[in-house]
């Protein structure tokens, strides 16, 4: 992969992307979207995440975020490794995942292409990172998070869907503290 779409600011402000592979809808299921919730306040409490704005669709995750530490490409790898790892540990012992071997069919289908990863893979290694230098870009950004779950038919109004940051800016009962803007 060339230096375009990775992070190179390791204390830039990052809008990214974080795909399920094959696009699988894993996060169509409640126990998945926790894994990830969970993981972006151990790393906010525990890794110097600052996490600006997030939204978690069927088969992906958009934030806005930045580190601390100057190491987000460290807490990018260690989330998205950590989440990989519940979230399929959380399918195989699922009794009730119905979808069960067709997720695990995509997860090998890819694993077997990518010598990193071992047999099975969750997320695509790409994270289409974007650094926002200014106002501009952050309102776009920001605004295309949060119109995420509109666009998709879920809702009529950005902050009517939980597993958005939406509801942080819009000062309503969220799923997680973040970083306002």
């Amino acid at each position: 992969m060339g230096i375009s779409y990775q992070i190179l600011n390791q204390n830039g402000l990052y809008f990214l992307t974080f795909q399920v592979v094959g696009w699988a809808d894993v996060f169509s299921r409640k126990d998945y979207r926790d894994i990830i919730i969970d993981s972006f306040t151990h790393c906010r409490k525990n890794k110097g995440l600052l996490l600006y704005a997030y939204v978690i669709m069927t088969n992906h995750v958009h934030v806005i975020m930045q580190s601390k530490k100057n190491n987000l490409s460290d807490i990018v790898r260690d989330l998205k490794k950590y989440t990989s790892k519940e979230i399929l540990k959380s399918i195989a012992n699922n009794k009730k995942e119905s979808r069960k071997g067709w997720l695990n069919m995509i997860f090998q289908y890819y694993g077997k292409f990518n010598k990193r990863v071992g047999n099975i893979q969750f997320w695509t290694h790409d994270n289409h990172a974007v650094e926002l230098y200014n106002n501009e870009m952050i309102d776009s950004r920001l605004n295309y998070i949060h119109e995420n779950p509109v666009k998709a038919g879920w809702v009529i109004n950005p902050e009517d869907y939980l597993y958005s940051s939406a509801r942080n800016y819009a000062e309503l009962e969220s799923l997680i503290e973040i970083d306002l803007i």
